[in-house]
């Protein structure tokens, strides 16, 4: 049975590494870590860092062993679903991401041996045919409109047809050409609720045609809310497929009835906060126990929201700012956090301007663990972060999945 307990992961984790790596790795003190042991009490926020630290200890063990299965990790961001399927014995063999910032955080956190893994920019541009054999693809795809206007002149001209025809141009259709030629046991897709409703259903119609009748894959979809993991409202559309028919089921996800709430992801001011080595003080000042002064509203950017969301008011609309507490769920985190921070305000007292969340935090908010390595500017960070997925959604995607791929790979084996 996979484990999904925090405490059973904590236990696991001290029985590889001593209390105070534990407590470094999940940025607490030791005696935290003793206190979550004793009563058995250990906090979801925790369950990222342990799990990289028992995929970490996984992959030193079998560093010149074979994974449990090969992906690719297209539109990989800053690699998101990347970590979701290393928890459970994936090993990445290629990666895309046309960022320049995003490519900068990424490397920076997957340490890739450069013979057996290669990072490229634009996937469209390269040639599908050099993309190595691999179980798994990946996939966070943007959406693009599909123009499927003049698709009966196409064909009466001799045209390509399928899917060559009504996608053509869009990046599914470079991630569906990759399919098609690979052949994977099994892929997965993630992209916004809105998918679903696009063109009035019709783009994602489309979608499903490609995947399920031109690619005859076993499709499978579902919206989840990344709110289960992180105090984080956060509608995402999951999408996968496997090569051969499964009995994969979404009801087969584990998702918590309540999720955390905002305090868990916030910095800790009471002097429990973990000082990372990676970001010293850019975030928190740790001697006078608070977050860096930056972070506040400006006077004028904050009267100007207040007067912003007073004039919608008036109009009977529902736009304003997001003020929040520690109590909170959050709205989603959007990659134009980084203009005003309006979604996601945090209140700070009675007579005190908000403040914006800090890349730390965001980081948090999205279910990375504190070892995540910041090495771009803020600007950059909201957006990163603002685009990336919930890593405990894909971990848990990747828990159900995992099985499925290793049954339609090992039919492949034996044939």
């Amino acid at each position: 049975m996979p484990v999904t307990s925090s405490h059973v992961l904590l236990t696991e984790a001290l029985n590889l590494y001593s209390q105070a790596e534990v407590a470094s790795y999940c940025g607490r003190d030791i005696r935290t870590v003793r206190r979550w042991h004793s009563e058995q009490r250990c906090p979801k926020i925790a369950e990222g860092a342990l799990r990289e630290m028992l995929n970490a200890k996984t992959r030193r063990r079998s560093k010149d062993s074979a994974a449990n299965f090969r992906f690719i990790d297209l539109f990989a961001g800053i690699g998101g679903i990347r970590q979701g399927f290393e928890t459970h014995g994936g090993r990445c063999v290629f990666t895309s991401e046309w960022n320049d910032f995003s490519k900068k955080t990424y490397e920076a956190n997957f340490q890739d041996d450069s013979e057996q893994h290669e990072f490229i920019g634009d996937i469209v541009s390269f040639s599908k045919d050099a993309i190595p054999a691999h179980d798994v693809l990946l996939a966070g795809f943007p959406c693009q409109p599909f123009s499927i206007a003049g698709v009966s002149k196409k064909n009466s001209l001799g045209r390509p047809h399928g899917f060559a025809c009504n996608t053509q141009g869009t990046l599914f259709y470079d991630v569906a050409n990759i399919i098609n030629a690979k052949r994977p046991a099994a892929f997965l897709l993630e992209n916004v609720k809105n998918l679903l409703s696009h063109d009035k259903g019709n783009t994602f119609q489309t979608i499903l045609d490609v995947l399920r009748h031109e690619l005859k894959y076993d499709v499978h979809y579902k919206i989840i809310d990344g709110q289960h993991f992180t105090p984080q409202h956060r509608e995402r559309i999951v999408i996968v497929g496997f090569r051969e028919k499964t009995d994969f089921s979404f009801d087969d996800l584990r998702l918590p009835a309540e999720g955390p709430r905002l305090r868990s992801i916030l910095h800790k001011t009471d002097g429990t906060e973990p000082i990372l080595e990676h970001d010293e003080n850019r975030y928190f000042d740790h001697s006078s126990r608070s977050v860096q002064a930056r972070y506040t509203l400006t006077p004028k950017l904050w009267t100007y929201l207040q007067a912003y969301a007073e004039k919608h008011r008036a109009a009977g609309n529902g736009f304003g700012f997001g003020l929040v507490t520690p109590d909170s769920v959050t709205r989603t985190l959007s990659a134009r956090y980084h203009k005003d921070g309006s979604e996601i305000l945090c209140a700070q007292g009675k007579g005190k301007r908000p403040r914006r969340l800090t890349p730390r935090e965001c980081a948090r908010l999205m279910g990375f663990p504190d070892s995540f390595v910041i090495p771009v500017s803020d600007t950059q960070a909201y957006r990163q972060f603002g685009n990336s997925v919930v890593v405990p959604v894909m971990q848990e995607v990747a828990r159900i999945m995992v099985p499925h791929v290793a049954i339609v790979t090992s039919k492949e084996m034996s044939n």
